[in-house]
């Protein structure tokens, strides 16, 4: 991987040979998470993920997961990341909207109709347990280095996982 946000050049690289890729938006970290925001910051952080995912060669039909890169509890999830996940549908569509969050995180979406496709990351979820609606599950997080560069493993567990290119 040559940096973050991916570049056209380096996704048609990947493309080339035999890489699927995915989109996620994150931007914020632990206490400047983007979720924190709210509607307000949904709305910011999907245009600026639009931004980033066409001219990386992303169609605009492909999903953005909208990254819940934490263990919220459910006060935070009704009051934060609910409007979050409903301020990118508003601006991408509920069909390109991804969630990646842990389990629970993703049984609320789902119970609430928030999101199309889902990546499962284990911060907070039970040890072992995928859940059912997850198309993508991180199993191992920079355990294994890559030309120096630490790398995620992560499971595909459903054909229609969001990819592109």
């Amino acid at each position: 991987m040559l940096g973050k946000p991916i570049q056209l050049g380096e996704a048609r690289d990947l493309s080339s040979n035999g890489l699927k890729i995915v989109s996620c938006y994150q931007f914020g970290k632990g206490s400047t998470s983007d979720w924190l925001g709210g509607a307000a910051a949904g709305v910011q952080h999907a245009k600026r993920g639009m931004e980033l995912h066409a001219p990386a060669g992303g169609p605009v039909s492909a999903p953005i997961y909208a990254s819940i890169d934490d263990d919220p509890s459910y006060e935070q999830y009704k009051n934060q990341v609910a409007p979050y996940l409903r301020s990118w549908e508003s601006v991408i569509g509920h069909q390109r909207t991804g969630v990646y969050a842990n389990s629970k995180t993703i049984d609320w979406a789902v119970r609430d109709g928030l999101g199309s496709y889902f990546w499962q990351h284990n911060w907070g979820s039970p040890k072992g347990f995928t859940h059912p609606a997850a198309n993508l599950h991180q199993v191992e997080i920079d355990k294994r280095k890559v030309g120096g560069v630490g790398v995620d493993v992560n499971e595909i567990l459903k054909p229609q996982f969001g990819q592109w290119a």
